[in-house]
């Protein structure tokens, strides 16, 4: 979808936008089910990025202590616990620029995610920039999917982040689109953005070839001693816009509510489901930032009539379009 379109689906009437996106919603998941994921921090601080949003940057004293990989049999015993409680999807992610193969850590990874593999869920990894090797690695070893987002426009990355390009973040993904692997990759309201930072960040997620397979939409958790401390968020009918949004754009992807979601009232929830979004992160906690509990996850979803969707540990990837170029534009 193009940012002019974008543009005027973002000026309808709320309620008629909301109408859009739930047609196109229930044309493509009219199932009514919501995919429950579990996010792990497996190794939590001390990354030389600086990120502004980040508690987890060495750059900024957040009060969030550099710790080292957590131990596998940790976090098997973690991914047990979320298989039992319902998740489909486990999530590891771990504070680092990126990996390398042929290094100890992540040799450890591999080794992770192999055991994950085998429990019969959906494995995701968010672990920084990957190279072509480092990804084929992963999907051998069992990654369904790589989380990565993309956070906001390229016009406004380089305000939020300077230890690497938007580019970076695009050449990571095709690596992880090359080695087969599902892309989970979105953004976050409230850096300071304009309304056009956030269609052109759509736009440029909805012109990937293949498409994401998810996007996370996140509402900034303002850290304390990180450069976006003061930030006062986003207006909540702004945030139902851009699931609407994200639902339209693209229409075959799971749209997460993610960061920021503990802040939200069930009713705000509600319209979200509604206006598209069918994934949630469940568990008591994010990276380092809080999350509504799974009993009222579950309570929430059965009041709305939705129920959590069955698991695809054999997910296959979407497939490119051969009608349109590999990379989106940023020109």
């Amino acid at each position: 979808m193009q940012f002019d379109e974008l543009q005027q689906l973002h000026q309808l009437p709320f309620f008629e936008l909301i109408q859009k996106s739930r047609l196109v919603h229930e044309a493509h998941w009219p199932a009514q089910e919501v995919q429950l994921c579990t996010l792990l921090s497996i190794k939590t601080g001390g990354c030389s990025e600086d990120c502004s949003y980040c508690a987890q940057s060495a750059r900024y004293t957040t009060g969030v202590a550099a710790d080292r990989l957590m131990a596998k049999e940790d976090i098997m015993e973690r991914a047990r616990l979320a298989l039992d409680q319902g998740s489909t999807r486990f999530c590891m992610g771990a504070a680092w620029k990126g990996v390398r193969d042929g290094t100890q850590r992540f040799e450890q990874v591999l080794d992770i995610v192999r055991d994950v593999s085998a429990l019969g869920m959906e494995v995701c990894t968010t672990l920084g920039e990957l190279g072509g090797v480092e990804a084929a690695k992963l999907k051998e070893a069992g990654v369904t999917a790589y989380n990565h987002n993309i956070d906001t426009s390229p016009e406004h990355y380089e305000k939020i982040v300077t230890t690497h390009t938007f580019q970076d973040r695009l050449n990571t993904l095709r690596h992880v689109q090359d080695a087969g692997m599902s892309v989970c990759s979105g953004g976050i309201l409230g850096l300071g953005e304009k309304t056009e930072d956030r269609l052109r960040m759509l736009e440029i997620l909805s012109n990937f070839n293949p498409p994401p397979e998810s996007v996370p939409i996140n509402s900034l958790v303002p850290i304390p001693g990180t450069p976006l401390a003061e930030s006062q968020g986003v207006d909540s009918f702004e945030v139902v816009r851009m699931v609407a949004l994200a639902r339209l754009a693209i229409p075959g992807a799971k749209v997460r509510l993610s960061a920021g979601r503990k802040q939200m009232s069930e009713e705000l929830q509600a319209l979200c489901f509604f206006a598209g979004a069918n994934s949630i992160f469940y568990g008591d906690k994010l990276l380092t930032t809080g999350n509504p509990q799974a009993q009222a996850d579950l309570q929430l979803l059965e009041k709305l009539g939705l129920s959590p969707q069955k698991p695809r540990p054999s997910m296959v990837a979407p497939d490119a379009e051969t009608s349109r170029p590999l990379q989106p534009a940023l020109a």
